[in-house]
């Protein structure tokens, strides 16, 4: 018999079912998210500086070895874990739910804006990281949208307006 392994389904399953709409649960699931982000964000990194790019590449479309794909997971989970401050059954309701639903923004977003092609054609480790911050950005916007205000990032170069559009 085949052992079938549930995960990318229950991840898919868990980040349809929370929806766009959580972001109106305020702070906490902003501090949720951001937290979950900044886990992964590490977790990808330090495989991008061990020069792993093609693995992060195949584990954010989804197409990673399963046995790869587990241990990235149980790391993201353990950072997020200490990430939360939260103990026992919480914590693991939390990750369990947040997890996935972050990485599927990221699958969405990095598919959209064509990020795992530029990533895979460039090679260079620094070239990489700076996509990969790029990614957490977008993500980002996505996830906590400043509706009503228009304010948007500016990049570091990005001279500011002398006087405030009326």
């Amino acid at each position: 018999m085949k052992k079938v392994s549930l995960l990318p389904h229950f991840l898919r399953t868990a980040g349809q079912l929370t929806g766009m709409a959580a972001w109106q649960t305020g702070r906490l699931f902003r501090k949720a998210v951001a937290s979950a982000l900044e886990a992964i964000q590490e977790v990808l990194r330090a495989e991008i500086k061990k020069g792993n790019q093609q693995l992060v590449v195949d584990f954010l479309t989804n197409k990673a070895l399963p046995a790869a794909r587990a241990l990235l997971l149980e790391r993201m989970a353990a950072r997020l874990l200490v990430r939360i401050g939260l103990r026992g059954v919480l914590a693991s309701s939390v990750v369990g739910w947040i997890l996935p639903f972050v990485l599927e923004q990221m699958m969405k977003v990095g598919h959209k804006t064509g990020l795992f092609e530029k990533i895979r054609t460039h090679s260079t480790v620094q070239d990489s990281l700076r996509r990969l911050d790029e990614l957490k950005l977008a993500v980002w916007k996505r996830l906590a949208p400043d509706h009503g205000t228009s304010a948007e990032l500016l990049d570091d170069d990005t001279e500011l307006p002398r006087q405030l559009p009326s």
